[in-house]
């Protein structure tokens, strides 16, 4: 067989070049596009949504009602121990537990960590028993609330 010079294509130099600046583009164009979607389905300011200084993907820090969906209500719970209602202030966590009237020491907690958000003035009236609070609880738990006001004592530990 033959020996055959070096083949040397010419341009090649320069098609690279171009090759590399229409990639650069591209990302470049792609990059735009991106940032232009996050911002477009990231929170707005002003528009009454959740917490919009929150970023997205940080941990909450209030562990009740934070879920997707979850509406909280307001709702009165009357306290047996009307000492206990004067230590609650706007804000604090408590835990609302049920005990029997018969006194078997049976208890259960109808609601974990829920929020104080108002503390009226207790009634002068010493025959109305206990003390009012009121909690913010999805919808569900005041339900469950109400229904063991009637039949039960109520009492919070706080949290």
């Amino acid at each position: 067989m033959p020996h055959f010079a070096p083949v040397r294509v010419r341009g090649g130099h320069r098609a690279l070049h171009r090759l590399v600046a229409h990639r650069r583009r591209a990302l470049a164009a792609g990059l735009a596009v991106t940032a232009a979607a996050l911002v477009a389905a990231g929170p707005h300011p002003g528009t009454g949504g959740q917490d919009t200084r929150r970023a997205r993907g940080h941990p909450v820090a209030d562990p009740v009602g934070e879920r997707h969906g979850t509406r909280l209500v307001a709702a009165p719970v009357r306290i047996a121990d009307a000492g206990t209602v004067r230590l609650l202030r706007p804000g604090d966590r408590v835990d609302v537990v049920a005990t029997g009237d018969g006194g078997a020491g049976d208890a259960s907690v109808l609601a974990r960590g829920v929020r104080v958000t108002k503390v009226p003035e207790p009634v002068a009236d010493p025959s109305a028993g206990g003390a009012l609070v009121v909690v913010s609880v999805p919808r569900a738990t005041a339900h469950r609330l109400v229904g063991a006001a009637t039949t039960e004592r109520l009492a919070v530990t706080l949290c």
